[in-house]
């Protein structure tokens, strides 16, 4: 962070949010952060901090990066903060709707591999009792 009234450099971020800095660099290209310019070099203000922390947030709650645009976008237009609120809880609900049936399917699965397992297991068991006791085994 500069004394520049709460300035920082893409290394300052980077480092902050354990990121690349080619990370950063394609969410400005994305359009999700546009920090200041001051000849090559990239100044970053609050906001970008902020909406790079959002960003982040977003991506690990599986956001995609178009939902994570609306929602950080919306918070300077129209409808602003309320509008995008109730967008975003729109979307947590619609991610967790996802989760929960992905849990389903995976608990699903889980039983089945298992039922499929014992199967196995049994057959196994079956086919070693039948050569143990045929004549030609060995004891």
């Amino acid at each position: 962070m500069t004394a520049d009234a709460q300035t920082w450099s893409i290394a300052d971020l980077a480092a902050e949010y354990d990121v690349t800095l080619r990370t950063i660099r394609f969410y400005e290209d994305r359009g999700l952060l546009t920090p200041e310019r001051r000849g090559t070099v990239r100044v970053y203000h609050p906001r970008d901090r902020v909406r790079l922390g959002l960003i982040l947030r977003g991506k690990r709650l599986g956001f995609s990066l178009d939902e994570i645009a609306t929602i950080v976008n919306m918070y300077d237009a129209e409808p602003g903060e309320e509008g995008q609120l109730v967008y975003l809880l729109h979307q947590i609900a619609t991610r967790r709707a996802e989760l929960e049936q992905r849990r389903r399917d995976i608990e699903e699965t889980l039983h089945e591999l298992a039922e499929v397992e014992r199967r196995c297991q049994a057959d196994l068991d079956n086919l070693r009792q039948k050569a143990s006791r045929s004549p030609g085994s060995r004891s």
